[in-house]
């Protein structure tokens, strides 16, 4: 009987971890996410579309190739991405340079960055006042001859509450993280820190559905 409970309970375990994988939005097989850009005004600026891509399993871990284009409010595309993603026991792995405000990003959209894969981690399972891994992030940019680096930390991970968040592509129930986040580009070893305070709105199975900051937000608006 014993020895039933055990790999009934195991069985949970696993089917559980590969539901997460399964449904979370980044890990589906040509899937289509829209994310619209908002500024601190709640006006508009553009949008992040991801199309995922050869989604492979490899014991219990799931990857996909996740490439992003961005458009500005008119609808004209300005910078192109691509991303690996992963789900691995149940915990959502999101490459951070996906965190990279698309902003800073936008000058570089035609230059050649170098970066390790870095992954924010989310667990399965998370409480009211659990804190979160960190992740440091380093770019290398040789934007037409001229050498750039960016480096970025986000820190003080937390878990603030639970709560239902409604967007136009759907409603879920999400745990609302704040974080800290550090950037800097350097050029000749020289460079502006930018500091900035986040909330975020993780859907566990799912992904992160709404971002804030004092900067602006992102929202999905469609899924395909």
């Amino acid at each position: 009987m014993k020895m039933f409970l055990v790999f009934a309970y195991f069985s949970m375990v696993f089917t559980s971890n590969a539901q997460d994988c399964k449904n979370y939005y980044f890990l589906q097989n040509n899937k289509v996410v829209e994310m619209t850009i908002y500024d601190k005004k709640g006006d508009v600026t553009g949008k992040l579309v991801y199309t995922v891509s050869e989604v492979k399993n490899s014991g219990n871990t799931t990857a996909a190739n996740v490439q992003s284009q961005m458009f500005d409010k008119k609808g004209k595309s300005i910078a192109k991405g691509n991303s690996v993603m992963k789900c691995s026991g149940g915990v959502m792995m999101i490459d951070m340079k996906m965190m990279i405000p698309q902003a800073q990003l936008e000058p570089y959209s035609h230059a050649t960055v170098k970066a390790e894969d870095v992954y924010m981690e989310y667990p399965v399972n998370m409480n009211k006042g659990e804190p979160l891994k960190d992740g440091n992030l380093t770019m290398d940019i040789d934007n037409n001859g001229l050498k750039q680096s960016l480096t970025m930390t986000v820190s003080n991970r937390k878990v603030e509450d639970k709560e239902k968040i409604s967007t136009p592509a759907g409603t879920w129930d999400c745990y609302r993280i704040s974080y800290m986040s550090k950037m800097s580009i350097k050029m000749m070893g020289v460079g502006v820190p930018i500091n900035m305070e986040g909330t975020e709105w993780y859907a566990p199975g799912f992904g992160v559905v709404k971002t804030q900051s004092k900067y602006g937000a992102t929202e999905i608006t469609g899924i395909k």
